[in-house]
């Protein structure tokens, strides 16, 4: 019985760990990415020493990526019963 518990302990680590190392390869390829592109932006507002105001501002770079949406986890909502404050 230890056998086959330690067995499905050790297979189950495996499975975990391989996993992970495809999901870290994809976070450092968005990261490495998202890196590029900032320091573009850097390279530009160093060149230009402006601040920019209003419609000269790119909002473009302060949405979300979609891409790292997919590693995320779905946060449950919780129960939450305002009647057992009062109680």
């Amino acid at each position: 019985m230890k056998k086959i518990f330690i067995l499905l302990f050790i297979v189950n680590t495996l499975l975990l760990a391989s996993n992970n190392k495809v999901d870290d390869s994809e976070r450092k390829k968005r990261i490495a990415k998202q890196i590029e592109i900032e320091m573009e932006n850097e390279k530009k507002h160093a060149r230009e020493q402006t601040f920019y105001k209003g419609k000269e501002y790119n909002l473009k770079g302060s949405e979300v990526n979609k891409e790292s949406l997919e590693s995320i986890k779905e946060i449950e909502p919780l129960e939450f019963d305002m009647d057992s404050v009062y109680d």
